[in-house]
């Protein structure tokens, strides 16, 4: 791992090998693309250190083998897409009908094999005791539900070690096995059709696996691959004795590993004080195989093969957040970069943003393997057909492991299935969708682009997943053609109204554009856009484009319900003078910054533009009035780590509480909230303030049913204005 400081200053620059797909993405040449760039005389930073090839999005396939048979032990499926266990953790409240509906959305869509993630209240009491009548009646109608629309379920448990595994008696352990038994047991009676052993992560089968945690002398030890293994090799069996060797059993590994933090020696040190765990303690491709092949010969039906970074959760299971900062893929989470051509064994698809990136590692499994294997990682065939189908054509890899293009949009499958993909709505692989643990992700985490996902059925959200008809057919007149205006010009036609929407400007998208060539390709803001216009045109909105909204045209329009999205005002820097230009965000770009620039807030905005500055080796520091904890804080949690540590260790200073309290020649003086001033050399300054409302065409206005949502309500990020739009379109 090349470390900060060095590492993500130190290698030579180098440009990507090709614009993204999309409309959002910037075309070669353009101001905010790496080609634009270079044919201005700007240099990539020597951050970028591992190029992406963003030539892997075609679409010339007719899916033969995703859609062909897969055979998991007895059960048959007609395609290769499994919901993988993800998604219980976040309905803290229990047996409701609001978890039933949260797994049936995906049956209706078409999945046909559904793990279940862990719900304490569906596993047999820790006493011993029979499981409650609730429990077998909740599972037993979940079963039942699903299985009307043909989906079998299966469910995943996972252990995390009440003690270290070092300090684990036999009787533990055999305690340990004993309860996957009867859980295992319990959801069979259910009508459940599979188990899925989760020893990846943290939880303690991989700690038996892994060198890195098992320090035992005894027959459960890291001797041998035997002893590592024996611990999930007794579960299958004891499983398969007690259930029967027609219940599914499966297995999730970590495939590969790399120990991403290198300070957590410490950690594993206090757990034991006789384990000493180095870095290179990691389980390796061939360790893997080999391991694998043990469970194998166990009795295990499939593997779920995963990426292992010994720290990051959210990267076991979401690894394309390795990619998430455009310029410094790679980026750990830790101020430290990898450089995929070594890190990983060199192994890792490491050049498609993150997309299918262990596909050719699991291929070395299947070669190994007679049993069938399958990836996760957004595995996402919608996102490149062609590249998704080879990889099943090709043999290296039996099916695909997904959870939040299914999430993003629980019809994928049939959508996919029936010629609709851009009917699909896209995965922008944000991540505010988990956000750290079970009662942060109930309370904040949400779906960028679906709007119902951990709100549908809550005090907070829609009370259904379906749209309610209208009532009475309404003359809905939506002014604004960004996110928030198009999603709730989608929704209410869907549910029965005239709509009509009117933008300003020639084309969709709002700020979606400019955020796509900010962001660069990987959140899919290109596709975003393509498909909220494609839904206007799906639900019959009339749209009428280069026409600026005034009173006398909504007067003349008459509208039963006028809905106004037309984005914010921007933010003020608060002082003038000097001879530092001040620049507006949305120019930044194609201005001449530079080499010191000075980036005012501290909103996504305002770190988009100091990473897009950072890698094109500006010198840029960040001054906002807000205080520490509001930096970045529009972005998801897992990018908001990723971006400041990142930038904190290619040298971006942040000042938070504090103002620009005057403009000088090529400097400007800062005012902290604690009395302190600071001179910071600017040649430029970026206005990326908080924005504002913009809510003044309301004023007066004499239709009786008008809303204001998005940023000219209360600007804050994408997810929230797709989230107003919605209720707003369900609510008119």
């Amino acid at each position: 791992m090349v470390a900060a400081g060095a590492g993500l200053s130190g290698c030579s620059p180098a440009a990507p090998a090709g614009s993204g797909s999309g409309s959002g993405s910037p075309a070669e040449g353009a101001p905010g693309s790496a080609a634009g760039a270079a044919a201005a005389g700007e240099l990539i930073a020597a951050a970028y250190l591992n190029p992406q090839d963003y030539d892997y999005r075609q679409n010339t396939t007719d899916f033969k083998t995703l859609f062909s048979p897969l055979q998991i032990g007895p059960l048959n499926l007609s395609h290769r897409m499994v919901k993988s266990a993800a998604g219980s953790a976040t309905y803290l409240a229990g047996l409701t009908d609001e978890l039933l509906q949260y797994y049936v959305q995906f049956a209706k869509g078409g999945v046909e094999l559904i793990w279940v993630e862990m719900v304490a209240a569906l596993e047999p009491p820790s006493d011993g005791s029979p499981a409650s009548g609730a429990a077998l009646e909740f599972g037993r109608k979940l079963v039942a539900e699903c299985g009307k629309y043909g989906a079998k379920l299966g469910y995943q448990t996972y252990g995390f070690p009440l003690k270290p595994v070092n300090d684990m008696t036999k009787e533990d352990i055999a305690a340990f096995q004993a309860r996957y038994v009867s859980t295992a047991q319990q959801i069979k009676q259910m009508g459940f059709a599979a188990f899925e052993i989760n020893a990846a992560g943290f939880n303690l089968g991989e700690h038996f696996l892994s060198r890195f945690h098992n320090a035992r002398t005894d027959e459960y030890g890291p001797g041998s691959l035997e002893n590592r293994a024996r611990f999930v090799t007794e579960c299958i069996q004891k499983i398969k004795q007690a259930c029967g060797s027609d219940f599914v059993v499966q297995v999730l590994i970590d495939c590969i590993e790399e120990n991403d933090n290198l300070t957590n020696n410490a950690t594993l040190a206090t757990l034991d004080n006789a384990v000493t765990a180095p870095h290179n303690k990691v389980t390796t491709i061939e360790e893997g195989i080999g391991l694998a092949r043990l469970i194998e010969a166990a009795g295990c039906d499939a593997m779920h093969l995963r990426l292992g970074p010994l720290d990051n959760h959210p990267c076991q299971f979401g690894s394309d957040l390795y990619f998430i900062l455009n310029g410094i893929e790679g980026a750990t989470g830790y101020g430290t970069q990898w450089d995929f051509s070594r890190h990983w064994q060199g192994q890792l698809i490491a050049n498609h943003s993150g997309a299918g990136m262990l596909i050719d590692i699991v291929g070395r499994y299947k070669e190994a393997l007679k049993i069938p294997c399958g990836t996760v990682t957004y595995m996402d065939p919608a996102h490149a057909p062609d590249y998704f189908e080879k990889a099943l054509a090709e043999g290296k890899v039996d099916f695909y492991l997904m959870n939040r293009p299914l999430t993003v949009d629980a019809e994928y499958v049939n959508k996919l299935k029936e010629g609709r993909s851009d009917e699909i709505a896209p995965c922008t692989r944000c991540l505010h969708c988990h956000i750290g643990s079970n009662e942060m992700n109930r309370a904040m985490g949400y779906c960028r682009v679906n709007a119902l996902t951990q709100r549908v059925m809550t005090a907070k959200g829609p009370k259904t997943y379906e749209l309610q008809p209208a009532a009475a057919a309404k003359k809905v007149m939506v002014i604004g053609g960004g996110p928030a205006g198009m999603e709730a010009a989608r929704i209410a036609a869907a549910r029965g109204h005239q709509v009509t929407l009117y933008e300003k400007t020639g084309a969709l998208g709002g700020k979606l554009t400019f955020a796509g060539m900010v962001k660069g390709p990987h959140e899919n803001l290109g596709d975003l856009k393509d498909y909220l216009a494609r839904q206007l045109e799906v639900t019959g909105v009339t749209v009428v484009l280069s026409k600026e909204v005034d009173a006398a045209l909504i007067a003349g329009e008459a509208p039963d319900a006028l809905i106004l999205a037309v984005g914010s005002l921007p933010g003020e820097v608060g002082v003038s003078g000097g001879n530092v230009p001040v620049i507006d965000y949305d120019r930044f770009m194609g201005n001449n910054t530079g080499e010191n620039v000075v980036v005012f807030g501290s909103n996504a905005q305002a770190f988009d533009a100091a990473l897009w500055l950072t890698v094109r080796k500006k010198k840029v520091t960040i001054v906002t009035p807000n205080p520490n904890e509001d930096l970045d804080k529009q972005q998801s949690h897992h990018a908001q780590r990723f971006m400041t540590t990142a930038l904190y260790a290619l040298g971006v200073k942040a000042y938070p509480g504090a103002t620009i309290k005057e403009i000088g020649d090529g400097k400007i003086t800062i005012a902290s909230d604690y009395g302190v001033e600071t001179v910071i050399p600017a040649d430029s300054i970026i206005n990326a303030a908080d924005l504002l409302p913009n809510k003044s065409l309301l004023e007066g206005i004499g239709v009786k049913e008008k809303y204001a949502i998005g940023d000219c309500h209360e600007p804050y990020n994408i997810a929230l204005a797709i989230r107003a739009g919605n209720d707003v379109g369900r609510a008119v």
